[in-house]
């Protein structure tokens, strides 16, 4: 997936002589806080909702103001990665899109971004969630397949995460089932750490509520 597939039909793009009041009136319309200013095909800028604040006469054109802009954009083909890349780290809720002649040709919107990893990550799919909490030495992707798989569960989709405060990675494993006690046992008895897991099957509850009271009992004896 590249930048040109992912492009808004419906956000619209400013001119100078726009109003500020109409940036924000579009803004709240599309939950958004960024809006591009183009003259013609030329990007000039993103503005954002501070920006407009920030000028005191919003009912002003856009134009008579001495804006400083910030000129973030990929170009249509760059991958879906770096369009996030971007957008995470500027913090910005639309991201412009320019062709191969720096010709502007829409913007893509943060919330269409997370519908889409959802859909490719299976995240909207209904099963549980597991995560492992593991050393980089121990990340074995084909043994942890295969554990999951050994107890006739299919994964979904998995992704590495490496928390900053962590020397630790964590794999968070999406699989097509709510019921986890299978196979987290699996992953225990394999001395795998799992971290925290999401289902909204019961039995989870009912699992470690049980390995809970052993441990009461154990620690009477």
């Amino acid at each position: 997936m590249v930048a040109k597939d992912l492009i808004s039909e419906v956000v619209p793009s400013l001119k100078t002589s726009d109003s500020g009041q109409t940036a924000l009136n579009w803004m709240e319309i599309f939950r958004i806080s960024h809006l591009p200013i183009v003259n013609n095909l030329d990007f000039l800028g993103l503005i954002s909702d501070t920006d407009i604040y920030d000028m005191n006469q919003p009912e002003e054109p856009i134009g008579n103001h001495t804006l400083t802009l910030l000129k973030p954009f990929v170009t249509i083909d760059q991958h879906l990665f770096e369009v996030i890349g971007i957008a995470s780290r500027l913090n910005l809720s639309v991201i412009p899109v320019l062709d191969e002649k720096s010709h502007y040709k829409g913007v893509i919107t943060t919330t269409d971004l997370v519908r889409y990893l959802a859909g490719i990550s299976s995240m909207d799919q209904p099963g549980g969630i597991i995560v492992l909490e593991l050393i980089e030495r121990d990340y074995s992707l084909s043994q942890i397949a295969q554990i999951v798989e050994g107890n006739n569960v299919k994964v979904l989709s998995m992704y590495v995460t490496s928390p900053p405060d962590s020397t630790k990675l964590e794999l968070t494993i999406k699989v097509n089932t709510n019921d986890l006690v299978s196979v987290i046992r699996t992953f225990e008895r394999y001395n795998y750490e799992v971290k925290t897991w999401v289902t909204s099957d019961d039995s989870m509850d009912k699992f470690y509520s049980e390995r809970f009271d052993l441990l009461m009992k154990y620690m009477n004896i």
